[in-house]
C-alpha cells in the first residue's frame, strides 16, 4: 500500500517536471530550498557532489514539518538513480526519520540486503542499520543473525563481550542451550565488559556455565525428600550421604551479613570435621520464611564457634535440562541466628 502511494507521488512529481512539491515552509525556508535545488541541478551526475545538497534538502523538509515529503524526496531519488553509490545512506536517513518501527525496519533490512556498505563521515551505514535493527527487532531468531553479523564484520566497533552476553540471552529465548552456553563462555573471556543492571554478570554466568558442565546429580525431585535425607544423614553422622547431596557447584557458606558473591562466601571447608565432632540437632519444620523457591532448616550443636547453622535449599531454575529443572538442591549454609 505504501509503495503504491509512493509511486503515485513520484509520478505526479515527474509529470510536474519541477520541485514545487518540495518548496514548503516559511518564505525563508522556501527560498533556501529553491537555492538547494539549483545547486543540486548544477551538480548533474556527480554523486559525491550531490550528497550535501540532498542532505540539506532532506533536513530543511524535516525542519519545515514535512517528514513525509522528506521521505518521498529521498526514496524518489533512490528509485530514479539506482546507480548512485550513496543510496544506502539516503535510505538510512529515511529509516531514521520514520515514526513507524515496522517501516524503519523495512528500510534498514533493505539497506543490508540490497546495497553495499559505505562510510559517511567515518561511520559505516551497515553498522548503523544493524545496531538499529537490534534495537527494533523482537524476533529472537532474527536478532541472532544481526549479532553474528556484528561479530563477523564490525568486531572493532563493538563491545564484543557484551555482544556475546546478549547473543547468549537470545539463544536462551529460542531454547538453543548449547549455543547459549557457548556464547556465555566467550563472554567470560572479556572480564572488562560491564553489563548494565547486572554488576555481577561475570560471576553469575560463570556459576551457570559451571552448573551446565556439571553432573547435576545432587538434586532431588522434592524438597521434602531432600530435607528428610539430610536430617537422617545428620542424625546418623553419615558424612558420605551429606556430601553426596551437597551442591557440587556454587555451594556457599557464609554469615547472614555477607552476600552470596562475596569473595569469602564460597571457601571450601571440611564439613566432616564439624559433623563428626558434634551432636547436631535440627528443627522439626522448615523456617516460616521458606517458600516455593527457597527454604531454610535451622540446625544447632555444631562444633564450631558459631553453633547454629541454617541449611539453605533452593529450587533449581535450569530449563536447559528438563530432567532436573524444578528439582531442589542444598545450595548453602548460613552461619548464626537468622537476622
Amino acid at each position: 500500500m505504501f509503495l503504491t502511494a509512493l509511486l503515485l507521488v513520484v509520478l505526479l512529481i515527474s509529470c510536474g517536471g519541477d520541485s514545487d512539491y518540495y518548496i514548503v515552509g516559511s518564505s525563508e525556508q522556501q527560498q533556501e530550498l529553491r537555492e538547494l535545488f539549483q545547486i543540486l541541478d548544477k551538480n548533474g551526475d556527480d554523486a559525491s557532489a550531490r550528497v550535501i545538497p540532498l542532505e540539506h534538502i532532506a533536513g530543511h523538509l524535516l525542519e519545515a514539518g514535512y517528514p513525509e515529503r522528506m521521505r518521498v524526496f529521498l526514496t524518489s531519488h533512490v528509485e530514479t538513480n539506482p546507480e548512485d553509490p550513496y543510496n544506502a545512506y539516503y535510505l538510512l536517513l529515511v529509516a531514521r526519520n520514520y515514526n513507524s518501527d515496522e517501516m524503519a525496519q523495512h528500510y534498514y533490512q533493505r539497506i543490508l540486503a540490497n546495497y553495499s556498505d559505505l562510510s559517511v563521515r567515518g561511520k559505516s551505514v551497515h553498522f548503523s542499520a544493524l545496531t538499529e535493527l537490534l534495537r527494533l527487532t523482537e524476533q529472537p531468531s532474527v536478532r541472532i543473525h544481526y549479532y553474528q553479523d556484528l561479530l563477523d564484520r564490525f568486531r572493532d566497533k563493538i563491545d564484543v563481550g557484551s555482544t556475546y552476553y546478549y547473543m547468549a540471552k537470545t539463544h536462551e529465548e529460542l531454547g538453543e542451550w548449547d549455543q547459549a552456553f557457548a556464547a556465555y563462555r566467550r563472554f567470560l573471556n572479556y572480564p572488562e565488559t560491564r553489563i548494565l543492571g547486572s554488576p555481577e554478570a561475570h560471576r553469575h554466568v560463570y556459576d551457570r556455565v559451571s552448573f551446565y558442565d556439571s553432573s547435576r546429580d545432587w538434586t532431588m525431585e522434592s524438597l521434602e525428600s531432600l530435607v528428610s535425607t539430610l536430617k537422617s544423614a545428620i542424625w546418623r553422622q553419615d558424612l558420605r550421604t551429606l556430601l553426596r547431596h551437597k551442591a557440587d557447584e556454587n555451594f556457599f557458606a557464609m554469615s547472614w551479613e555477607q552476600e552470596e558473591y562475596d569473595s569469602n562466601s564460597q571457601i571450601a571447608f571440611n564439613l566432616g570435621s564439624f559433623l563428626l565432632r558434634s551432636r547436631v540437632r535440627y528443627a522439626e519444620d522448615l523456617e516460616m520464611n521458606s517458600n516455593a523457591r527457597e527454604a531454610y532448616l535451622r540446625t544447632w550443636g555444631w562444633s564450631h564457634r558459631i553453633r547454629t547453622w541454617y541449611l539453605y535449599f533452593r529450587r533449581v531454575d535450569f530449563p536447559a535440562d528438563p530432567e532436573i529443572h524444578g528439582n531442589w538442591e542444598w545450595a548453602g549454609i548460613y552461619f548464626g541466628e537468622a537476622m
